[in-house]
């Protein structure tokens, strides 16, 4: 009995450690091509800033720029939405956490349509703690702006080509959005635009500039 007992447990252990193994083979895979596509997803974007710096917003060089980046944006998409269809949202106990950010970014650098397709399957994920709140904060901002409408955590920031800066695009109720981004897990909004683009956040000379900030962003989007 007792050597029957010791050979069940032996063999209980082969196969749990079969079954991780054959798990991990299966998302190390995954994760090697995530890694992959998140390195395509920054390579352009991390020369923005010097590019932008030395040649200018409007310039032949930034436009080529844009261009590559698209292109590569295109192809991440498609390995991406393949990724999503077999295997759905994958969290951060099973890819690790750089691997399930590239999924959230791959979709955010994506095209309005692809954005509205996986916000509800991205706030399903963030329900059942296989994706980020403050990735959906991000998303949702996003397509809130290209639907014409205000940004509701300030996470979305844009390029004045006739000031050479940045500013904080359309934002909904000023007041309280440091409220809501830490409902959603984001630092205050005055950290994170004087971290991301050197900028003072005054919310009441944010309030009194926003009728013209519509006007220009908006019509820019057009």
């Amino acid at each position: 009995m007792k050597k029957l007992c010791i050979k069940l447990i032996i063999l209980f252990f082969v196969c749990c450690t079969f079954n991780l193994f054959s798990q991990d083979t299966a998302y190390n895979k995954i994760i090697q091509q995530l890694l992959r596509i998140d390195e395509l997803d920054q390579r352009y974007r991390n020369q923005m800033g010097s590019v932008q710096s030395r040649y200018g917003g409007d310039s032949k060089e930034m436009k080529e720029l844009y261009k590559a980046m698209k292109s590569a944006d295109s192809l991440n998409l498609i390995k991406v939405e393949y990724i999503l269809s077999k295997y759905g949202w994958l969290g951060v106990n099973e890819i690790g956490s750089q691997c399930n950010t590239t999924l959230f970014m791959v979709i955010q650098h994506s095209d309005q349509p692809h954005q509205e397709k996986y916000l509800p399957i991205m706030r399903l994920a963030v329900k059942n703690g296989k994706a980020q709140a403050h990735h959906l904060a991000l998303l949702e901002d996003r397509i809130l702006l290209q639907q014409g409408k205000k940004q509701i955590y300030g996470s979305q920031l844009s390029w004045n080509l006739k000031t050479n800066q940045y500013y904080l695009a359309p934002l909904e109720d000023p007041d309280n959005v440091d409220k809501r981004r830490k409902e959603a897990g984001l630092e205050i909004l005055s950290d994170y635009i004087k971290n991301c683009c050197d900028l003072t956040w005054d919310v009441e000379q944010y309030k009194k500039e926003l009728p013209s900030i519509e006007e220009d962003f908006f019509k820019n989007k057009k």
